[in-house]
């Protein structure tokens, strides 16, 4: 039985594809700003179950990052936790002062961070040009000694060091808290 596609993922396929190509490029930044990273390519992966199946003997902490939306005020955060860390909704909504929060659309995250499910990561900051996006941080990724995102593609992993993802967040104009989930 063949599967049809809504109309709206059919549109958020070809909005990205458009979209991708005037994406700021996450390697030309970094290197622009002396940020050193070692790139790995692997499989897609597209949930953290997928990640540590094909991306386990990448070096660092393995972290979830989640684009979640204030249902009332319209303010986007994006919140990057340890992958084995539970996101507690209500304790996140808690955090960032907003008491109602809910997971953004497909079509948010694509609007807010040129990003399609199962490739967001604080790279995908660089393309909020407006630097709406709230950005808050457990506290167990900022300090770690080593960190992997995407680059803004599901194919890869950037491994940097905690220094050298300081110095990412540095150069970025989000505002950035640091918290403890």
């Amino acid at each position: 039985m063949k599967r049809r596609r809504s109309r709206s993922s059919h549109r958020i396929e070809l909005y990205a594809i458009v979209t991708n190509q005037f994406m700021t490029n996450v390697e030309d930044f970094l290197k622009s700003k002396g940020v050193e990273f070692i790139l790995h390519e692997h499989p897609a992966v597209f949930t953290c179950e997928e990640a540590e199946k094909y991306c386990g003997d990448i070096p660092g902490l393995a972290c979830k990052n989640l684009l979640l939306k204030g249902k009332k005020s319209g303010r986007y955060f994006l919140v990057v936790l340890p992958a084995e860390k539970r996101a507690d909704l209500k304790k996140i909504g808690e955090t960032v002062g907003d008491k109602q929060i809910t997971f953004a659309s497909p079509e948010a995250l694509l609007e807010k961070l040129g990003l399609t499910p199962g490739t967001v990561s604080p790279f995908g900051l660089l393309n909020d040009k407006n630097h709406e996006v709230e950005v808050y941080i457990d506290q167990k990724v900022y300090y770690a000694k080593i960190v992997s995102f995407h680059p803004n593609r599901n194919t890869a992993s950037l491994e940097l060091s905690g220094n050298m993802f300081r110095k990412f967040l540095q150069a970025i104009e989000n505002k950035t808290k640091v918290i403890d989930l």
